[in-house]
């Protein structure tokens, strides 16, 4: 598989990172190896923000609340002007799925590196993408095509499906204005609950229904495709590990895909992709049972948060990838030719206190060591002296493994987490380290619904990695006390394996990690 030389490509010369934290890092280092100047945009509460000193240009866009700031197009297509940007890069979340953004740096005269404005239109409403999934003969979950009008028409909807049912916001993703709902009894208030949420988080409240399947994975499938009419499928990422529709792990391949199930799910994935004439990097969400039944979600039309996976098992660079088709290049790639080779895992790290339920943390990072070593992958957005506030999404950075099998991969997961430590906020890092220890975790055995049943014992197993280490310091002051007791008294008395209390205790906390 031969990629074009880097000399060859001179359409892009001056890129803006229309984002913040660890994925604007990310395009920033992809356009360094490029060859292209980079362009950071921050936030008054980013102003010492890592992003913005690693990239070649930065420009302030505002105050802290992103919809002053990440969120306001214009003043992003001002800063792309005023340091003669020729592209954009949206990265994930913020403005990267919104039509009427990639429609104005088109019309600015801008290259946006994403799918073009009617892709995102077509498939950014879920209603939008379920009638283009079932036009295009793509399994769909069944369920409405349309947004609901009232309760009347959800309860009649849901009564044809059956319940329990799934309520989903139209315009939304990330678990905002879902509910499950097991009864008619709920479905009134249910049904009020996920319209306001969605209104608040995506300015839309159309709520749609869906059968609710129950004990599924959660499977997507990545998608390539150049301006040249070449539309790929990397293969899957596994997703199921999710805490209220939230991602917490990820991992590619999946251990319930076998290759026959990959080449016909990422066969839908690329069917869905053609039919709203995508172009750029993409993913198609699927829920997957344990018949081996597929079913469409959604498409993401972005680089998504777990990425680095797919790029660890296929070795392709999907985020340069994106610049160089956004360039014009075309895929030098096969088909037949990707597979994934060996096993790659994702812990989201957040300033979450996994301990207190995950509520937010906040403060600056007071101490900070990164794992390394072989295999081992940080991306993160964060330092020493980097201030944590509320005013943006918890994720700090993500920790990526990639190893020969799923069993090394857990293991070099588990060694790097030890490693990871993080001071001056409480982290989702403990959290990791169970996930990486659990029985279940380890067999594979785990579906969407599975992390919110095992959470309360799993909070309960152990106490946290810290209070585990200053009683073990705390044990060990004590025994040295007592043994210098002794040895005043008693000269003659010894230890009797030779070791001094410090070493015992080691061992103790060795414990952990054994």
């Amino acid at each position: 598989m031969r990629t074009t030389s880097l000399t060859d490509r001179l359409v892009i010369s001056k890129l803006l990172v229309a984002n913040r934290g660890e994925i604007a890092l990310r395009v920033i280092r992809a356009c360094r190896e490029l060859g292209i100047a980079s362009v950071a945009v921050y936030s008054d509460a980013d102003a010492r923000a890592l992003h913005v000193r690693e990239a070649d240009e930065a420009v302030n866009i505002g105050p802290a609340p992103a919809a002053q700031s990440y969120l306001v197009g214009e003043r992003i297509l001002d800063a792309a002007r005023r340091t003669g940007a020729d592209a954009v890069h949206p990265g994930y979340g913020f403005l990267s799925e919104r039509e009427w953004f990639a429609r104005a740096v088109r019309e600015a005269g801008l290259i946006w590196v994403g799918p073009p404005a009617e892709a995102i239109a077509a498939m950014g409403s879920k209603t939008a993408a379920r009638t283009l999934a079932v036009a295009a003969g793509v399994p769909v979950v069944p369920g409405t095509t349309s947004a609901l009008r009232d309760a009347v028409e959800a309860r009649e909807v849901a009564e044809t499906f059956g319940y329990p049912v799934l309520l989903k916001a139209a315009a939304g993703g990330g678990g905002k204005g879902m509910r499950v709902v097991h009864s008619a009894d709920e479905l009134h208030d249910a049904l009020a609950s996920a319209q306001r949420e969605a209104l608040n988080a995506f300015g839309d409240d159309a709520v749609y229904v869906e059968k609710y399947i129950d004990g599924p994975r959660h499977v997507e499938i990545q998608v390539l495709g150049d301006t040249h009419g070449t539309m790929l499928h990397l293969g899957e990422r596994e997703c199921s590990v999710q805490r209220r529709h939230q991602k917490m792990i990820e991992e590619a391949p999946s251990i319930a895909v076998t290759p026959e199930l990959r080449a016909r799910m990422g066969a839908t994935a690329v069917a869905a992709a053609r039919a709203a004439g995508y172009v750029n990097a993409g993913t198609c969400e699927f829920l997957l049972d344990r018949n081996g039944n597929y079913y469409f979600l959604e498409m993401n039309t972005r680089i998504q948060v777990e990425h680095p996976v797919t790029e660890l098992v296929t070795g392709i660079d999907l985020v340069q990838w994106q610049i160089r088709i956004a360039g014009g290049e075309r895929l030098p790639f096969v088909q037949e030719l990707i597979v994934p080779r060996g096993w790659a895992i994702e812990c989201r790290i957040t300033s979450e206190d996994f301990q207190n339920g995950f509520l937010p943390s906040t403060g600056r990072i007071t101490s900070l060591h990164i794992p390394s070593g072989p295999g081992v992958r940080w991306d993160g957005g964060i330092e020493v002296g980097s201030d944590v506030g509320l005013f943006y999404d918890p994720m700090l950075a993500k920790l990526i493994v990639y190893a020969g099998t799923r069993d090394a991969a857990i293991d070099r997961m588990h060694r790097a987490l030890l490693e990871l430590q993080i001071e001056g906020v409480e982290t989702s890092r403990e959290f990791h380290l169970r996930m990486m220890e659990d029985a279940e975790f380890r067999s594979g055995d785990i579906t969407i619904q599975w992390l919110e049943a095992k959470l309360p014992a799993l909070s309960a197993i152990l106490p946290s990695a810290n209070d585990l280490r200053a009683a073990v310091i705390a044990a060990a002051l004590m025994a040295e006390r007592d043994r210098n007791a002794v040895r005043a008294a008693r000269p003659d008395v010894s230890t009797p394996d030779g070791a001094t209390a410090w070493h015992r205790a080691a061992r103790v906390e060795g414990l952990r990690t054994a």
